[in-house]
């Protein structure tokens, strides 16, 4: 995942093509068409370039009747009904609050001193606010289920090294969140979009979408409104002092700009807390990142404090461990 913005709309298309749609023959297909034809093209550099982004206009192409399928009906919506696509692009925002990636974060949040804060950065609608609430099932056959039983939100994630897997989940005593648009779990119209952001072939993720909303909506999150760099520290005033504070994030900070990235690096090192970073690895600059990618391919890179831990699937599919176990 490359930060947004950084290259022309004909880059973006075909790297988001290349390297992070694989998993969707769907997206792979438009981001190629997109990149190749310059009147849609045209249309697509015509947005500012935080709006450009392969995953916000095909969400709203989607959301304005775009079937899956090939380029031809793609080009159809974006010709015919440009000026409805452009108000959602400009309008909404790509908040995708994949879930899954908690398979991924949980080794790492269930290895710390509890109780646990856990305070996410770029929390959309909070959904991995609750990786206490969600039951786990790892390729290497280790099952964890909350201490109140299964969920109905189940989280399966291939494993590779080894990673140190829990066999209880974290105790959570505080959450909340910060993002520049809130979503409510309660509005209706919200969630919808947040399920016209999964991409089309992943209907494991749509529903697993479903589930973990239930799972919020019988405690709603509490997320502030704010920008990153402003709201934090404040969030973190309200953190109970007895609690082990996790500030985290998860393909956030691409959409952040790169000076804005290093003063919020610098404003989250001087916190007292431990950070949880899982980004592109061209987003974060994490000490420690092997050479050698996991066997995916497109991966980030899940880092605590700075330091490289191990490779993440972006949507939490999969976990590549080649490191020494945390605190070692």
């Amino acid at each position: 995942m490359r930060p947004v913005g950084e290259a022309d709309a004909a880059a973006t298309y075909r790297d988001f093509g290349e390297h992070e749609a694989p998993t969707s023959p769907t997206f792979r297909d438009w981001a190629f068409g997109v990149a190749d034809d310059p009147e849609v093209l045209a249309r697509v550099a015509s947005l500012p370039r935080p709006k450009q982004q392969p995953n916000l206009v095909f969400a709203a192409a989607r959301w304005h009747g775009a079937e899956s399928g090939p380029y031809a009906e793609l080009r159809r919506v974006l010709l015919d009904d440009w000026d409805a696509v452009r108000a959602t692009v400009l309008t909404r925002a790509t908040q995708t609050n994949e879930v899954g990636r908690c398979a991924t974060l949980l080794p790492v949040l269930a290895s710390l001193p509890g109780p646990l804060a856990l305070l996410e950065v770029g929390a959309s609608a909070g959904l991995c606010l609750y990786p206490d609430r969600y039951s786990y099932r790892w390729s290497d056959g280790t099952a964890l289920d909350p201490r109140d039983g299964p969920s109905p939100v189940l989280l399966s994630c291939e494993v590779h090294g080894a990673p140190p897997l829990p066999d209880a989940v974290p105790e959570v005593v505080w959450r909340g969140g910060i993002d520049l648009n809130p979503l409510d779990v309660r509005d209706d119209d919200a969630m919808r979009w947040l399920q016209t952001l999964v991409w089309p072939e992943h209907d494991d993720r749509r529903a697993r979408l479903a589930a973990a909303v239930g799972v919020a909506r019988a405690d709603p999150p509490e997320i502030v409104r704010g920008d990153l760099l402003e709201a934090l520290p404040a969030m973190v005033d309200r953190v109970p002092p007895e609690a082990t504070l996790v500030v985290f994030h998860s393909a956030v900070l691409a959409y952040v700009d790169a000076d804005d990235r290093s003063r919020f690096v610098d404003l989250v090192s001087g916190l007292r807390c431990t950070w949880v970073s899982n980004e592109g690895p061209r987003v974060v600059a994490a000490e420690g990142v092997p050479a050698d990618q996991p066997p995916w391919g497109a991966a980030f890179v899940l880092a605590v404090d700075g330091r490289f831990v191990a490779w993440t699937e972006g949507h939490g599919r999969a976990l590549s461990w080649p490191g020494a176990a945390l605190g070692s």
